[in-house]
Order: structure tokens, then sequence, then C-alpha cells
């Protein structure tokens, strides 16, 4: 891995949007918390869930806030590359559709949070952000090959199609995932960064996107610090819905770093498709909800609620440092091999039925500060 020539010129700005997302998130999510408290809004325990107390939801709004507002006035601010260079590829529509399409999701989502729609409705939803972001000029048109030698071009048709597909799943993979205190916040957390560190590489050349990874890596560390168990607020749909958008779009932005981003989150995106073929398998509805994920299995086989977290934080980590580190052709192989495993402890047996580790107890979730 080699960084861009100047790449010290860009440490700053990263370091200033970064710590400004992160401030913003950390004093935005309590009053939203507050906010939602007194309107109700709250996750309650069900047989799914580990929260075992109502715990407020829609946390997601302080994380698109703490991003729209760090990285909208730095963009403004930064205008004619004033700090760091901008992308030649990059035209005004595709910031456009980064931060309106980033704040129509977070609303689309808060609107579910208020209302606990179906999931059919939530589908049209993301339908409707894919098409936002695509209209605006947001698309996948080349992918390097991982296979060989040189890109692999895709007509427009298949990039409409692709981009969706991208947009829409990566949205679900961050929701399906989004089962265990400060689990979908702190993967989002290190696939912001890895993407950040990859755009300052030789390889993207993009310190302008690097700047954004870091203020979405902020806004979630900021609000991961109410999110991690025990958790005081929960993303909620808002979040997931934003945070998902946001980082499909910023893996196309530019020069598309699909291969990276598709590794990174290796374990949430791989998740969602061992549960859709689990569900379908069994004549169930693929948005059916139920426990059948990664992190239930994990707690089934007797890890606690925080060790399940951290290990999968750590595979996240892994697998970030090998999409910094390794060749498209390696990131496959590891892409794959995280593929078998997930399907191993998907489908494998685990020690009985589900027992809720102690310490997920109705007194740890509370709603103070």
């Amino acid at each position: 891995m080699t960084f861009i020539e100047g790449v010290e010129d860009s440490i700053g700005p990263i370091v200033a949007v970064f710590i400004a997302a992160a401030l913003i998130a950390l004093v935005a999510t309590p009053l939203i918390r507050r906010v939602v408290t007194h309107m109700d809004i709250v996750d309650r325990p069900e047989a799914r869930r580990v929260n075992v107390a109502p715990v407020p939801r829609a946390g997601g709004l302080a994380i698109a806030a703490a991003f729209l507002i760090a990285g909208a006035i730095f963009v403004a601010l930064n205008s004619g590359g004033r700090w760091v260079p901008e992308p030649l590829t990059m035209q005004t529509s595709d910031l456009v559709a980064l931060f309106l399409g980033g704040a129509v999701a977070a609303g689309v989502g808060a609107v579910d949070d208020l209302y606990d729609l179906r999931p059919r409705w939530q589908f049209v939803g993301q339908l409707g952000l894919a098409a936002l972001a695509i209209v605006l000029g947001i698309g996948v048109d080349i992918i390097a090959n991982p296979f060989g030698s040189g890109v692999i071009r895709f007509s427009p048709l298949f990039s409409v199609g692709f981009t969706a597909f991208w947009i829409i799943g990566m949205i679900n993979s961050i929701n399906w995932i989004d089962g265990l205190d400060g689990l979908s916040s702190g993967i989002a957390l290190i696939a912001a960064i890895t993407l950040g560190l990859i755009s300052l590489t030789t390889q993207v050349g993009q310190p302008l996107i690097a700047v954004l990874c870091f203020a979405l890596a902020g806004a979630l560390a900021g609000f991961l610090r109410w999110n991690f168990h025990p958790a005081s607020i929960f993303a909620g749909t808002s979040g997931v819905q934003f945070v998902g958008y946001t980082l499909a779009v910023l893996s196309i932005l530019g020069s598309a770093k699909v291969a990276v981003a598709l590794l990174v989150l290796g374990v949430p995106i791989i998740d969602t498709f061992w549960i859709i073929v689990r569900r379908v398998g069994q004549g169930r509805s693929p948005f059916a909800a139920d426990r059948s994920h990664i992190h239930h299995r994990l707690l089934d086989l007797g890890l606690s609620h925080r060790d399940t977290v951290l290990v999968i934080y750590g595979i996240c980590a892994m697998l970030g440092l090998i999409a910094m580190l390794v060749s498209e052709v390696t990131q496959l192989y590891a892409f794959l091999g995280v593929f078998v495993v997930s399907g191993l402890i998907l489908f494998g047996p685990t020690r009985g039925a589900f027992r809720r580790p102690e310490e997920l107890e109705a007194e740890a979730y509370d709603n103070g500060d």
C-alpha cells in the first residue's frame, strides 16, 4: 500500500472533520434520545431481540446530522480544492446525491422508526433512494477485474441495475446485522476508516473522499459512545438506512471502490446472503424476522454480548487490513473464505436453545445519560 504524494496535507482536514463530526454526534445523540423517548419511539423486548427493557431508537438521526453538517461545511469551504484536491471525475451532482440522498435516507428511516412500517414499504423506500442516486449520476461503470489484469466495463443498463442492487444490498446488510448493541455502528466505523485510508493510496488517489469517509467515521464514533453495550439508544431504521446508503455512495464516488467495500463489509453482506438462503429454503419470506443471524448464532455458541460484538469487530478489522494490503484477486479469495466460514456458523449446530447471557439484564438498559 503506497500513499499519494502530499498525503500529509490531508491529515489536518481529516482530523478536524473527524473530531467535528464526533462532537456533533456525541452532543446530539442524548438530545435525540430525550425527544424519541418522550414520543415513545422505542424498541420493546421480544423473542428475537436481546434487549430486555425498552430502548429508544432513531439515534441514527444524530449520525446523519453530524456527517451532513461536518461534511457539507468542509466541502463548501474547500471549494476549488483549497485544502484537498477534488477528484476530476466527481461532479456537483455526485455530492448532491451524497448529501441530499443521505438526508432523504435518514428521513425515510425516521418514518419507519415512528410508524414501524412493513418490510415491503421499507423496500419501496430503498428503491426510491437507489433511483434518486442513479438519477443524480451515481453509477458503477467499471470495476477492477478480480480474475486478471485490466477492468470490467458495464453496459449502461447493467450499470443501473448493479448500482441499484449495490445500494439496496448495502442498506439491508447494515440493517440486518443491526442486532446487538454497537454492532452495526462499529462495523460501519471500521468500513468508513478503511475506505478513507484506501482513498489516500495511489491506487485511488481521492483525498476529498477520504475526508468525507472520516467525517462519517467521526459521526459513528460519537454515536457509538451511547450505542455500545449497554446501549442507551439504538440507531433505528433512520441510522441503518443513512449509514448503508452513505457507505454505498462513498464506495462508488470518484473511482469505484466496490471490491474494497465488499471485503471490509464481508460479514454483514455474507450474513444477509445466508439469511435469505435460509429463509427461502424454509419457505418463508426473506424479510421475515428471526434470530438466525451470525451474531445470534455466536451468542448461542456461548459468547457474551460484548464478546460477540468484539469478535465481529475483529473479523471486520482484519478484512479491512487485507483490503488495504493485497490485490483484488486476494481480496476475492478472502471474501470467499469468510463466505464459507460464515455459512458453517449460520448452518452448523449450536449448543442448544438461546440462553440470554447474564449481562443482558433489564437494569443494564436505562435512558439516563
